[in-house]
């Protein structure tokens, strides 16, 4: 199978050893970051540096002239990332032999979120969540649409990865995190996820329900979880115990139908800017209610719009089924595995869980992360992946 490792531009550009050290894992191709979210990243070989804080959500390019005078718009990196970083790192991992595809971060971003707060998912009680823009409103969607076209069509690029694209919840790695006191299970977590700004109460009102009165029976639905009481049902069984079956499934088919749009519309202006045979993928969940950075879709759907999907298998490669079932000819199903001993991942057992894998139907390989593992940890994937 093919093999492709996640890199950042930082963890290459000014070290000049670095694409022969990528293309000696036995990767054929690197996904390279060209828009991202904050973060704080190790860069254990690198000659300059040790540790790299990307301070807020940035394209790592030079944005063009698409966005003047336009309120929502992509900010520039800082000295993280300075000027053409993405390109930088593209040339010189193109020159030592691998494929480089784009990895683009779309609904999550912290400081749109800061700075235009109304952009922002609003829960039930009417709590924001910055890091999440709501997919549900018009100028948020232009936006991810453009973003999409502009950051995944980058020079040398032959295809992208994009994450993100779909509805982000509660769940968020943020600093000195403080909100797993009370386990809300994943019927609380869709009930916290719920979006209640004026286009999603617009959105439930054609859908029959009152934004008002919903946010009320979220409310009452999740008091039991504040109270210590998980749901026994699990799964979506769950969400239709807590808040009843025509609630839940109506808010469902409106979330379902927003992402969905969403996706189409984004797919669609991307292949319109990138030449012929441009690969796009997303970063997918396959159980449409769930959220983050691999939002949830519905695989048949998203497999008629994009070129395959890249799904995360470090709980587990089960995910992969509802995928590799529907059978669509020379679709990419791409198992995600964690290679960061340091992050819960499992170097050592990557052979295994690549023909396992496999057998489930994927057709290549997602690395994460190159420039995050430790010097052990990228021995043991070379040595797994030449076993190929």
């Amino acid at each position: 199978m093919k093999a492709s490792a996640f890199v950042y531009p930082w963890d290459v550009n000014g070290d000049p050893e670095a694409p022969a050290r990528i293309a000696a894992l036995g990767v054929e191709q690197v996904t390279l970051a060209a828009a991202y979210h904050s973060t704080r990243a190790l860069t254990p070989r690198h000659p300059r540096h040790r540790i790299v804080t990307a301070e807020h959500a940035a394209v790592l390019y030079p944005a063009d002239d698409r966005w003047d005078g336009r309120e929502l718009h992509p900010y520039p990196a800082g000295d993280w990332a300075p000027g053409d970083a993405f390109g930088e790192a593209a040339a010189a991992l193109t020159d030592a032999g691998l494929e480089v595809h784009t990895w683009v971060v779309l609904a999550h971003n912290s400081r749109l979120g800061a700075e235009h707060p109304g952009t922002s998912v609003v829960n039930a009680y009417g709590d924001r969540y910055p890091w999440a823009p709501c997919i549900a409103q018009p100028a948020t969607r232009a936006y991810l649409t453009d973003l999409a076209a502009e950051a995944a069509v980058r020079p040398g690029a032959r295809g992208t990865e994009l994450e993100s694209l779909g509805w982000y919840g509660l769940q968020h790695l943020h600093a000195h995190d403080k909100t797993g006191g009370v386990g809300l299970g994943d019927a609380g977590q869709y009930l916290m996820a719920l979006c209640f700004c004026p286009a999603c109460r617009e959105g439930y009102g054609r859908h029959g329900l009152d934004g008002d009165e919903l946010a009320a029976a979220v409310r009452t639905a999740l008091e039991p979880v504040w109270q210590g009481v998980t749901p026994s049902d699990g799964g979506w069984t769950g969400v239709e115990k807590l808040l009843g079956e025509t609630l839940a499934n109506t808010t469902r088919a409106y979330r379902d139908e927003t992402a969905r749009t969403l996706q189409e519309t984004a797919v669609r202006a991307v292949r319109e800017a990138a030449p012929e045979g441009f690969q796009v993928l997303l970063h997918a969940d396959p159980v449409s209610y769930h959220v983050g950075a691999n939002p949830g879709v519905d695989p048949a759907h998203i497999l008629s719009v994009a070129d395959g999907v890249v799904v995360p298998c470090a709980g587990g490669t089960g995910t992969l089924t509802p995928f590799a079932r529907q059978g669509r000819e020379g679709a990419v199903i791409a198992a995600n595995f964690t290679v960061v001993s340091g992050m819960g991942g499992s170097p050592g057992t990557l052979a295994a869980d690549a023909s396992e894998a496999r057998g489930l139907g994927a057709t290549e390989l997602r690395l994460y992360h190159a420039g995050l593992a430790s010097d052990d940890d990228l021995e043991t994937v070379r040595s797994a992946l030449a076993g190929r």
